[in-house]
């Protein structure tokens, strides 16, 4: 029996981000041993992650997933950067994602819908970001608060629409958005 594809729902990012961001990870590698990087086509602000999903689970998701098509679209801020974990050993690596009501609520829908074809609720709060790398390999303490300082510029995004996008492990890049939803003007 073939393993079944993973998935993922996100917001994709403009062009002019990912390149603000992929010169960020170029700086940032030199001095931060992580293990992985994404590549900038990757990156993303990630809503919901679905994990393993079978076809014909995949097509009750994305059929509940067009009640999304329903939410006006919306703009935010991103940049600056911060760390989940330890601050001597942090786990990841992270742009900031404004955390707007507009991006909450739509987190949260996102999260009601998907239980609606199935999917078990996130137990944890929402923290949009956008992961620039993650998987701390390292034993020196980084020194977090003066990058902060450092990596501070912020580009608005308009998010007029989101994607669910295929995992293709072993792949670079490794995310393909295979279905898209529009948000309304």
């Amino acid at each position: 029996m073939a393993e079944d594809t993973h998935y993922f729902l996100a917001v994709p990012l403009p062009a002019e981000v990912k390149e603000m961001l992929a010169k960020w990870q170029e700086q940032l590698r030199k001095n931060l041993p992580y293990k992985q990087w994404p590549h900038p086509e990757d990156l993303h602000i990630t809503l919901k992650f679905f994990g393993p999903v079978s076809d014909n689970k995949r097509k009750q998701l994305t059929k509940s997933l067009r009640d999304l098509e329903k939410v006006r679209g919306f703009t935010i801020e991103t940049g600056g950067i911060g760390f989940f974990g330890n601050p001597k050993k942090p786990r990841v690596l992270w742009a900031g994602a404004e955390r707007t009501e507009a991006l909450l609520s739509l987190a949260e829908l996102a999260e009601e819908v998907s239980a609606q074809a199935g999917f078990a609720k996130e137990n944890r709060p929402y923290r949009p970001h956008i992961t620039l790398a993650k998987r701390w390999a390292g034993d020196e303490d980084p020194n977090l608060r003066e990058l902060e300082k450092e990596f501070t510029e912020r580009k608005r995004i308009d998010i007029e629409g989101i994607a669910l996008y295929k995992i293709h492990p072993g792949q670079t890049p490794k995310y393909e958005p295979f279905e898209e939803f529009k948000l309304l003007p």
